[in-house]
């Protein structure tokens, strides 16, 4: 698991679930999105994530 290089908008956490899983970025961030809806830690649990998982490597062209 890591950080997406690519499909990121703020910390590519969202992009690295995606790319782990064969999912469209923009699905987990609206799937994101609306658990925030619900009562919970999503946004500390992001947190860490974003602090724990490491970037993408990257690759030189």
């Amino acid at each position: 698991m890591h950080r997406s290089r690519h499909h990121k908008m703020i910390a590519g956490v969202c992009g690295g679930i995606a790319e782990r899983y064969g999912m469209s970025p923009n699905t987990v961030r609206l799937l994101f999105l609306l658990s925030c809806i619900l009562p919970g830690p999503q946004f500390i649990i992001y947190l860490i994530m974003w602090v724990f998982i490491p970037k993408a490597p990257a690759y030189p062209r």
